[in-house]
């Protein structure tokens, strides 16, 4: 499953800077290297399984905008090969910071019935009752 696509690339930077990133042939062809596009995506979408892998099941069943957003932010860095703007390259290291959130749990997915069910060993734990202080329930403490 892909998390994002070369239109939504297109929508969020324009077609010219696609163009600028892609077009890497000697002469230039003058149109968006889909090639160059399809494995930044590719390596983008299997950064984002490796934090998803073990807390959400993949594939997902469908990308949430929190996703997208990340992906289009860590494709766009990914297709640069030389300098990079300032812009773009904290928007990557939001990005990434956000997908150790999810990896870690610390931020959730809004994606009903596919994080997997808590182990149940974190959280507070009760009893009922007070437990009795008496030389036989601390036989070996005094």
């Amino acid at each position: 499953m892909t998390y994002t696509s070369q239109a939504d690339l297109v929508e969020r930077f324009g077609a010219r800077m696609l163009l600028d990133l892609t077009d890497r042939a000697t002469p230039p062809a003058g149109e968006i290297d889909a090639g160059v596009v399809t494995r930044a995506l590719e390596d983008t979408d299997a950064a984002i399984n490796g934090f998803l892998l073990g807390r959400y099941r993949l594939p997902l069943p469908s990308t949430p905008p929190m996703l997208r957003d990340i992906a289009q932010a860590v494709a766009i860095y990914k297709m640069h090969r030389d300098v990079v703007s300032e812009k773009i390259r904290l928007d990557y290291l939001d990005a990434m910071k956000l997908l150790g959130q999810i990896g870690t749990g610390a931020v959730r997915l809004d994606i009903a019935g596919v994080e997997p069910a808590s182990s149940g060993a974190s959280g507070v734990q009760t009893i009922d009752r007070e437990r009795e202080l008496t030389p036989e329930s601390l036989k070996g403490f005094i």
